[in-house]
């Protein structure tokens, strides 16, 4: 219960026989007036103002919020709850049971380390499609996944029991957002606060970037790094700045050949091109109202993809529909409409919104597309899809052609641009019945045409819930969907992860023995290099049924509107305008195979779990009994020799650049993700502990051991370290050494440390965008760099930086470390940081840049004034205290 209530806004609210406590946001003169999502955040405020953290004035400037004005006022954001998935949330779950022992030796009470709000984690990260195109893909795939992954299971299954407010939904079960939109979310919360019962918006963070995908249901809501969703399980709030509102309106209807897919890689590059980095994004207008709930959360879920911190819908009469489709209680439904009314939380189509910028979209103009080859902004118009991949391919110094022959198969050439891994995929599209749906028409559509997908293209299907499979079967189409090779291999994100699987073995040894470039087509929402597949250069984004388009055509050298699929039974040629299913049919099938029933009977038990999740054997005690053999789960060392007052804040001196950087390095790029290659320095480590090849698994999967993860950052196989020449890969020049040699960065960086020397990174736009990948800052942490320096940052990284210790620094306006005249072979000394040790944040520091004797002759020495992205005094204090882990456990103890 709020401490203070400087407004008069405690009120009640009478719900179906219930009595509510809530926040009037009435009480706020301008509260009328506010966009939608900054409403929420005013009665965050109003209703967790306490006069210390969060005050009566940050509600009044919340209440006379300037649109246009730079944010320039921070506010305290207590989320309602937390979610995570696997790959992010065994770390945190790691660090809460680090935290109880540290807690214990600093004399604290280990059981204070405990979620204070909500938290729910999804296992979806860890099914890989190992198996694909028979009836028996998906048991083999959980089969597996449970032999790689049981000691993270078992670890969870205890988490699951010594936290209070922490619940587990098994593998199997679903993607993370799409569990969150068809279960989890309630759109408005209640809760019993020291014994009384309150309502008030559902809020949430996320340790994944498309946590925005709830946005579509009227939750604010987006992703943190996992540093972060800690702090705020441990009721800690968020610190942010009042940010920009971005309006835009959507106007027409969508043309019944074109997807949603369609529409949000139109808005991804709409948003992207107008920029919205750090800003929300809030969709009204008169065709809101036609944008179906799926859609939305379609829309909702690409906000990382244009760079927004979330990407809004309002609640109106098409939330409540889909809460009752999707099996939500008649009280709970009457509950968020009769809340969202009171509180001007309701759409008004007639309303026009104050907004910071505004943009419109008439989606009667959105045409069929698709986005490529390396980022979800970069549309293509699937009329120039042929012609565009001519274009790019000659970015990628392939080979020409290679002749193969396949087990019972004839003997056939593989070209560039042949489609290695068609994959319907990833919680953007798989929660979207009308897509989803027009894949199985196509799938039937082309059986009866007797076309068959190419050979040499991996298919597969990963439905978002178990929901998409029981209408799949309903409707008949699963049956045309395997005619066509697209068997379910697991219920989880999988090929948009990277847990692609292996390409068919014979496609692999030609790709790899002559350079070929071949693609993946995927309905995700992630195509960064190096990402899908290690065999793939060029990675696509592309609906559903255009994921089996391409598994028919084979290539990507393909012109749908002339180029024949294939010779049909009748002897005539097949073109995609054939075998495109009607609209109208598309909706009819969804309206006759998809029924509340599905939902609750799917998630009935949702967190019981299978015979295999009930039988792991589950630790139990309030403290972990960590396994000194474990190579999955060890005990991280942040929290060592740790005392209960911090130590001052030094300047950085003598440093040597670790990596010299371009624009658009992503989170994929720094923190280990996908497969682990052998002869790596993570592989040295697996093998030199026992571990096999065959037994490396993931990256992600073991997120859990520090050693491993320290090992694979900037170990992305399409890294470009600048500090090098023509050299891809996790590789580094050692200045430890006289003539600077090529060396993986692991090593080098433990060459360095043992020398005390500290590091730091140059790189240029848009560092760190991407997934809110939390070891993309504890690697870079781990590795002994001090301060990233970059032209900009995207605001996840940049405050997970932070959060472990890291200074986030910024060339000059216009200036990048090319510019300046570096080349990374300088070393490196920042003054000026020691300021923060008097209370205040300076908004530059100094850098010097001496030349070395690696650097060429004649070479100056360089200076310049960085800018430092500690944007608020609450990131100031957890840079102080070494990290916001740091922060949270003093503060405890104290």
């Amino acid at each position: 219960m709020s401490a203070v209530n400087s407004f008069g806004a405690k009120s009640t609210l009478e719900v179906a026989g219930k009595s509510y406590e809530i926040f009037r946001l009435d009480a706020v003169k301008g509260a009328e007036k506010l966009p939608f999502s900054l409403k929420v955040l005013l009665e965050n405020l109003l209703r967790t103002e306490d006069g210390a953290n969060v005050t009566a004035a940050q509600i009044d400037a919340l209440g006379n919020w300037v649109p246009t004005a730079e944010p320039d006022t921070e506010i305290q954001f207590t989320p309602a709850r937390v979610i995570m998935q696997d790959f992010t949330g065994v770390p945190c779950i790691v660090d809460l049971a680090t935290m109880r022992e540290a807690v214990a030796e600093l004399g604290g009470d280990p059981t204070k380390i405990n979620p204070l709000a909500p938290a729910e984690l999804v296992i979806d990260h860890s099914v890989v499609a190992d198996l694909f195109g028979s009836a028996d893909a998906l048991a083999r795939n959980v089969e597996i996944e449970y032999e790689r992954n049981s000691e993270r299971y078992q670890f969870l299954r205890w988490g699951q029991t010594a936290f209070n407010d922490f619940k587990v939904v098994p593998p199997g079960t679903g993607i993370v957002h799409q569990v969150n939109i068809e279960y989890l979310a309630r759109v408005t919360m209640s809760r019993a606060v020291e014994g009384v019962l309150q309502a008030y918006p559902d809020t949430c963070v996320g340790t994944d970037s498309h946590t925005t995908m709830v946005n579509g249901l009227g939750v604010l809501g987006w992703g943190v790094g996992g540093i972060e969703a800690e702090a705020a399980m441990l009721g800690q709030p968020v610190s942010m700045l009042i940010p920009k509102v971005v309006g835009f309106k959507l106007s027409g209807v969508i043309p019944t050949a074109v997807t949603a897919t369609d529409v949000v890689l139109t808005i991804t590059e709409k948003l992207r091109q107008h920029g919205v980095v750090g800003k929300f994004v809030e969709f009204y207008g008169p065709g809101v109202e036609s944008v179906p709930l799926a859609n939305r959360a379609t829309i909702g879920n690409m906000s990382p993809e244009f760079g927004s911190t979330a990407a809004m819908f309002p609640i109106d009469d098409v939330t409540l529909g889909y809460l009752r489709l999707t099996g939500r209680s008649e009280d709970q439904v009457a509950l968020v409409e009769a809340y969202a009314k009171v509180q001007g939380l309701w759409h008004d189509v007639d309303a026009e919104p104050v907004f910071s910028e505004y943009l419109e979209l008439d989606l009667s103009t959105v045409v069929p597309s698709i986005s490529g080859p390396k980022r979800p902004q970069d549309r293509i118009e699937l009329t120039n899809a042929k012609t565009q991949f001519a274009t790019d391919l000659s970015n990628y110094g392939a080979g020409k052609s290679a002749t193969i022959e396949m087990a019972g198969q004839e003997t056939f050439e593989l070209t560039n641009g042949a489609v290695a891994i068609a994959a319907i995929t990833s919680c953007t599209n798989t929660s979207n019945p009308s897509v989803m749906m027009a894949a199985g028409l196509l799938a039937r559509n082309a059986a009866a045409k007797g076309l068959k997908t190419k050979p040499w293209v991996k298919t597969t299907l990963s439905p978002g819930s178990k929901v998409v499979t029981d209408y799949y079967d309903k409707s008949g189409l699963t049956a045309s969907l395997e005619q066509l090779g697209f068997f379910s291999v697991g219920y989880g994100c999988m090929t948009c992860i990277g847990n692609s699987g292996p390409i068919i073995d014979e496609v692999s040894h030609a790709v790899q023995a002559n350079d070929l470039a071949v693609t993946a087509v995927l309905s995700g929402n992630r195509n960064f290099e190096g990402r899908i597949n290690p065999d793939v250069k060029m990675n696509y984004l592309a609906s559903p049924p255009l994921v089996i388009a391409y598994a028919l055509a084979g290539t990507m050298d393909f012109d749908f509107a002339t180029d024949s699929l294939g010779t049909g039974t009748d002897g005539e040629p097949v073109l995609l305008a054939d075998i495109w299913p009607n609209a109208e049919e598309v909706q009819s099938i969804i309206a006759s195979s998809i029924d509340t029933e599905m939902f609750t009977h799917e998630y009935a038990g949702v967190f019981d779990g299978d015979e295999r999740w009930q039988n792991l054997p589950t630790p139990d005690g309030v403290t972990f009994a960590w396994d000194a053999d474990s190579t999955y789960v060890r005990k991280p060392p942040y929290f060592e020799g740790m005392n209960k007052t911090p130590s001052a804040v030094t300047n950085i001196s003598g440093a040597r650049v670790l990596a010299a950087l371009g624009d658009s390095i992503t989170t994929d790029h720094i923190s280990p993700a996908g497969t682990i290659k052998a002869g790596t320095p993570a592989a040295e480590y697996l093998e030199a502990h026992g571990v096999g090849r065959s037994e490396y698994n993931s990256y992600g999967s073991r997120r859990g051991n520090h050693e491993v993860m320290i090992r694979g950052t900037f170990a992305n196989i399409r890294l470009r370290n600048q500090l090098l020449s023509d050299v891809e890969g996790g590789y580094t020049r050692d200045f430890t050494e006289t003539d600077a040699p090529k060396a993986f960065i692991y090593d080098a960086s433990e060459k360095y440390q043992a020398a005390g020397t500290p590091l730091v990174i140059f790189a240029g736009k848009e560092y760190g965008s991407g997934s809110s990948r939390d070891w993309a800052a504890k690697g870079t942490s781990l590795l002994g760099v001090r301060a990233v320096i970059t032209e900009s940052f995207e605001r996840i990284h940049r405050s997970n930086l932070i959060g472990m210790g890291v200074l986030p620094l910024q060339f000059p306006a216009g200036q990048s470390w090319a510019t300046l005249g570096l080349d990374g072979t300088e070393v490196v000394s920042i003054s000026g940081i020691e300021e923060l040790n008097a209370g205040s944040t300076p908004k530059t520091v100094r850098v010097l840049a001496v030349p070395s004797e690696h650097s060429v002759a004649g070479k100056e020495t360089v200076e310049f004034d960085a800018i430092v992205r500690i944007d608020t005094p609450g990131e100031a204090d957890y840079y102080r205290n070494g990290g916001i882990l740091q922060y949270v456990l003093r503060s405890l103890v104290a």
